[in-house]
């Protein structure tokens, strides 16, 4: 072979290579190409579980890649984040995160084998789960300003129940009995629905319940909802004030989001974004979370949900803080 023959067939092999190369770049750019895992922290039927299985199957048929929920329960949320966290940072491990895993417990467990914010890429916020201020109806009050005029003309503070210490219903009390100045009585359950138990037979006079959970027995007449606890009104609930038009300051939400190991490159972060967000348009999304007291959610960008979710942990920080709440 002359010279000539050779750099021609040098050029060929460059060629060869960098065809190849940019053929495999494009292949494993390609994202999704295989089956998407999305963990939920809680069993299958709650709110979670809802929020991941309506998102889940709209994003398989958008992206004609196979979506599969994994109920990874246990720790307050804890083993499903910590698994998402070692995942493999390439887009094929989703966590739906709630408040209470991603903003809460960073305040309230002093050893956490992750930092929420470090190790994790938020990706859109997706759905909010409409928390009401639930009492008896046999309190006879029907707003929030006859609960807290009832509850200063009493010798002992009326008793409030929540899904256990440190849960979101726990610190919304707190936050309650310190801007509104009226003394509440926590008493911690293994779970939300034996509390409301209590709540209807009078042994309680006040939750900060799950609305679809509460509806049965708000349609019975045992319940009254007296207010939302968001800081805005609720769609589904337009008619329903929220607890902050009486007790200014107050406002929690019970927000759940996408979020991705946090080394996942950007390219394939803002395809998930734009993809949930296109899910959370659908109709049938939307009828399916509705139906489960679910108000669908959806981030403008990525940094603007990264920057709520800052702010979340920041302000729970200081609720649990001022609370002086520990959990071991």
């Amino acid at each position: 072979m002359n010279r000539l023959s050779m750099s021609r067939a040098c050029m060929h092999a460059v060629w060869l290579a960098a065809a190849l190369g940019c053929a495999g770049a494009h292949a494993q750019g390609a994202y999704p190409s295989r089956p998407v895992r999305i963990l939920v922290p809680f069993p299958p039927g709650g709110a979670a579980d809802t929020i991941a299985r309506s998102i889940g199957d709209q994003l398989a048929v958008q992206v004609a890649q196979p979506v599969v929920i994994d109920n990874r329960t246990g720790a307050g949320g804890r083993i499903a984040t910590e698994l998402t966290v070692n995942a493999n940072p390439d887009g094929y491990t989703v966590l739906v995160g709630t408040v209470g895993g991603i903003a809460v417990s960073p305040a309230l467990y002093r050893k956490l084998p992750y930092d929420a914010q470090r190790d994790l890429l938020p990706v859109s916020h997706v759905a909010e789960i409409i928390n009401i201020l639930a009492v008896p109806s046999a309190l006879g009050v029907g707003s929030v300003r006859e609960f807290l005029d009832w509850a200063r003309g009493r010798s002992d503070p009326p008793r409030y129940g929540s899904s256990g210490t440190g849960q979101p219903d726990h610190l919304a009390g707190e936050l309650l009995q310190r801007l509104a100045g009226v003394p509440l009585a926590h008493v911690p359950y293994k779970g939300g629905g034996p509390a409301l138990i209590d709540l209807m037979a009078g042994d309680l006079q006040l939750m900060f319940a799950t609305y679809v959970v509460s509806l049965p027995h708000i349609k019975s007449g045992r319940l009254r909802m007296i207010a939302v606890t968001t800081p805005a009104r609720q769609p589904l609930l337009p008619e329903v004030p929220t607890v902050g038009e009486t007790v200014p300051g107050f406002g929690l939400s019970n927000w759940n989001g996408m979020f991705l190991p946090g080394r996942t490159p950007a390219a394939i972060a803002d395809r998930l974004h734009a993809e949930i967000n296109r899910a959370l348009q659908a109709p049938e999304v939307r009828r399916r979370q509705a139906a489960a007291g679910i108000e669908p959610g959806g981030s403008p960008s990525r940094a603007h949900f990264a920057n709520f979710v800052r702010e979340e942990t920041v302000r729970w920080a200081r609720i649990v803080r001022e609370a002086k709440i520990v959990v071991e």
